[in-house]
């Protein structure tokens, strides 16, 4: 990879959808490249689906969004439904879907799992190419219709929320999961995880966007935690829930 080389860029591997990979990298303003070694990061357009890679020998597999299968699935069909603290958390009852704001969306793994549930989610992403995987992921997941009705109550949207106010409509719920500074190699296990660590960094400003979302006079604010961890910022939560390997800290208005 020479000096000059993009830290990131978009790679076509299927001509049939060249001209929408050329407006997904207009969009994202990276550069459309025709050889993968050029860069250090790239989105592929691929046959199947959209991509994020790392390149170099020792670069973890490729980093994409599916609803359909895999641990999504099985949790989805044998994760506990309401009964799993995730649903307990965010305050799902038998005859109460709240509107969730996923402020920190990720993978959308949390959000998806509470709209198999019955819930809305709004899932805001910052990274524009994390929230591109995701509109990929929903976009596929539309076509299946096993999951077809939870992707409808999902809607992605690239934003850093701490840019916003005034949110409309106003969620009932604002869901915070930061990722978490981790600095034992064995606490980044996860090939996504380390990928998307290395893309974006880690969430530094997390206890501001704890304020923020306190601060927006929702009902119920609610951080996912690793166990041992912290809590984030100054505010003592009104309540725990804690899971196998992670807690769920919430403020209640």
């Amino acid at each position: 990879m020479s000096a000059n080389a993009p830290r990131i860029a978009l790679l076509c591997e299927d001509g049939r959808q060249r001209e929408q990979a050329e407006q997904l990298a207009a969009r994202l303003a990276i550069p459309l490249v025709q050889d993968e070694k050029e860069c250090e990061f790239l989105l592929a357009v691929t046959p199947e689906r959209l991509e994020l890679r790392q390149t170099g020998s020792r670069a973890p597999g490729p980093l994409f969004v599916d609803f359909t299968a895999g641990a999504l699935r099985y949790r989805r069909q044998f994760g506990g439904g309401r009964k799993e603290a995730l649903a307990r958390a965010v305050g799902l009852k038998a005859n109460r879907c709240p509107l969730v704001l996923d402020a920190t969306a990720g993978l959308g793994r949390d959000s998806f799992i509470l709209a198999s549930l019955g819930c809305r989610v709004l899932l805001a992403e910052r990274s524009a190419l994390i929230a591109a995987l995701l509109e990929d992921g929903l976009a596929r997941a539309a076509r299946e219709p096993e999951v077809a009705g939870i992707a409808a109550r999902m809607t992605v949207m690239q934003a850093d929320c701490l840019t916003l106010n005034h949110l409309e409509p106003a969620p009932e719920v604002i869901y915070l999961d930061p990722m978490y500074p981790h600095r034992s190699k064995s606490a980044l296990v996860k090939k996504e995880m380390r990928l998307v660590r290395a893309l974006v960094g880690d969430d530094a400003d997390a206890g501001l966007l704890l304020v923020w979302a306190l601060g927006q006079g929702t009902a119920r604010v609610v951080v996912k935690r690793p166990q041992g961890a912290p809590t984030l910022g100054n505010a003592k939560p009104s309540a725990v829930i804690t899971a196998k390997n992670s807690r769920f800290d919430i403020y209640l208005r």
